[in-house]
């Protein structure tokens, strides 16, 4: 693919919250995103996401893998075969992310932490979608606690919600967050038809895949999982003391068991696959971001398959 030879090269890593000022990530995040993935990703004007829209359009004869939620009963029962109502894309979108910023993104072996890879899944989200008095707004999730950022159009505006995002990002909390009662939140917010993002490691332990799928009834969802090549494996280091970021709770382990490594690594592969599952479940498009891997390239692979996937269901047979 042409776009990944434009993004290939030296690893691009998303700048680090710990060692960088606010307003320097920030600017980073904003030449990287807006110079390097805008002209690429920008092929039509439903960009990052594209989707069906809103606005009703046409009907056309029902083909196998068509969303039925868009059968148009009424021709359906007058010609006596089932249509379905095509959609035309919003000129105006209203995108709401929901960005995880509990203990457990304060984690990080490989090229970055994953907060800050989920810092730069919302800038992303945000540079490219704010545009054409598009709207953008926020819920951070912290340990016992939500914030709503409105959402509002702008250069300005979306700057400001970054920024109280990156900030949001530095302070690391001890304790649990419940991402079933944050989504929860991002629907209840979203008062008309749009694109929600939920940017997460997706630990939590809570039904969050229940609020999820009413989300995506209603709106655009992506579920963007950030991963760090440890959570999927452990290396032979000898013994090593593992910390829950939320809990505080410790353990010692002896890596250079082979069993055990083994074992962590399919229990990993479960857990993973599983959230996988519960996400597709949902009706959401899932990315996984992980801190080994070139953020950029992976973003852009996503958005070629996804636009690739919808041209395959609407086009419409000669």
């Amino acid at each position: 693919m042409s776009s990944n030879r434009e993004l290939r090269g030296v690893l691009n890593r998303p700048p680090s919250l710990a060692t960088s000022p606010s307003a320097e990530v920030l600017r980073r995040l904003e030449l990287t995103i807006t110079r390097r993935l805008d002209g690429i990703l920008q092929g039509d004007y439903r960009g990052l996401v594209p989707g069906h829209g809103s606005d009703l359009g046409e009907t056309r004869e029902y083909q196998p893998g068509d969303d039925v939620r868009r059968m148009d009963w009424n021709v359906t029962a007058r010609l006596r075969t089932p249509h379905i109502r095509q959609t035309i894309a919003d000129r105006e979108l209203e995108t709401w992310v929901l960005t995880d910023l509990t203990a457990s993104l304060g984690f990080g072996t490989a090229e970055c932490e994953k907060r800050d890879l989920a810092v730069a899944a919302v800038a992303a989200v945000g540079f490219l979608t704010a545009r054409g008095g598009n709207r953008v707004g926020a819920v951070t999730m912290e340990a016992g606690h939500l914030a709503t950022i409105p959402a509002r159009s702008g250069r300005v505006n979306l700057q400001a919600l970054l920024h109280r995002v990156i900030e949001a990002a530095r302070e690391e909390r001890a304790g649990t967050a419940d991402l079933e009662a944050a989504i929860r939140r991002v629907g209840a917010t979203m008062r008309r038809r749009g694109l929600a993002v939920i940017v997460s490691d997706f630990l939590d332990r809570s039904p969050w895949e229940r609020p999820l799928r009413a989300l995506a009834a209603h709106h655009e969802v992506l579920a963007v999982e950030v991963v760090d090549p440890r959570e999927l494996e452990l290396p032979d280091i000898g013994v090593v003391r593992l910390v829950d970021p939320e809990s505080g709770a410790q353990l010692e382990v002896q890596t250079a068991n082979a069993k055990l490594r083994q074992r962590y690594a399919a229990r990993a592969a479960e857990q993973r696959a599983e959230i996988a599952r519960r996400i597709r479940a949902a009706g959401a498009d899932h990315l996984v971001l992980r801190t080994d891997r070139d953020w950029l390239v992976d973003l852009v692979q996503f958005v070629a398959r996804r636009r690739e996937r919808i041209d395959a269901l609407t086009r419409v047979r000669p």
